[in-house]
């Protein structure tokens, strides 16, 4: 839990800073256009200087939008491994913004990697292991401008994890991993955008990622984890429908 309230922390801080940030990188941006406008200009046929400034159709009224990412995320495959295990994957977002600020958002994620295994006498070291995540929920537009904005959200669903895959036909209680399984999920964080044009925006999603695996074999627990997980992506807006 000390890992999900430092990620909560972190985040409120990053909003905190967006408040600051953002209206002053706007006033920075309309001095430095105005002073510049060489860097952001083109020539005409007739020699004429032309204002080119991408940024210039950026709304956020735009009713849908996808995004997709190059993803992370920490976990531990059982409920008393010493090791964790990093998990590499993709990130598929999409949004229906219901009001200026208030949007749901369907989220599925794909995370596959290798991880620590308990001491057997098979020799199993480093099976693979995969996670599957689907879930949606409500999101909000934080502070933003033409130049980017944060969103924060919460999503609830399922994760499928697939933890018997590599194990030579073995049980997962040899090496302590949990069973193969559809479990409750929950994911809180939110996104950090970077608006490219009007369409098109960079995209920064970290988020604290709740996972309850059980085992069906000795003492039959249930675990209750709090990770880490990123991903790295692009948005598109799709425009013509408006809010």
């Amino acid at each position: 839990m000390r890992l999900f309230v430092r990620f909560s922390l972190a985040f409120a801080a990053a909003a905190a800073l967006g408040v600051c940030v953002l209206p002053i990188a706007r006033a920075q941006s309309q001095t430095s256009s105005s002073s510049s406008s060489s860097n952001t200009a083109q020539t005409t046929g007739t020699g004429t200087y032309v204002v080119i400034d991408p940024l210039a159709k950026v709304r956020y009224d735009n009713r849908y939008d996808i995004s997709l990412g190059a993803a992370y995320d920490h976990m531990k495959a059982g409920p008393t491994l010493l090791q964790g295990s990093n998990l590499g994957g993709l990130d598929l977002e999409g949004s229906y913004w219901l009001t200026k600020r208030w949007g749901a958002e369907g989220s599925a994620r794909y995370y596959v990697g290798t991880s620590g295994a308990a001491p057997n006498p098979y020799s199993i070291q480093g099976p693979f292991v995969s996670q599957t995540f689907f879930g949606a929920g409500p999101e909000w537009l934080g502070p933003h401008n033409k130049h980017g904005d944060l969103i924060a959200h919460v999503l609830v669903g399922g994760m499928y994890g697939k933890f018997e895959q590599d194990l030579r036909g073995q049980p997962p209680s040899v090496v302590d991993f949990y069973n193969d399984q559809v479990a409750l999920a929950g994911i809180m964080g939110g996104h950090m955008d970077l608006n490219r044009s009007e369409h098109w925006v960079f995209r920064i999603t970290p988020d604290a990622v709740w996972t309850r695996y059980s085992i069906n074999y000795g003492n039959r627990a249930t675990s209750n984890d709090v990770n880490f997980a990123l991903s790295v992506g692009v948005e598109y807006k799709f425009t013509k429908k408006k809010r």
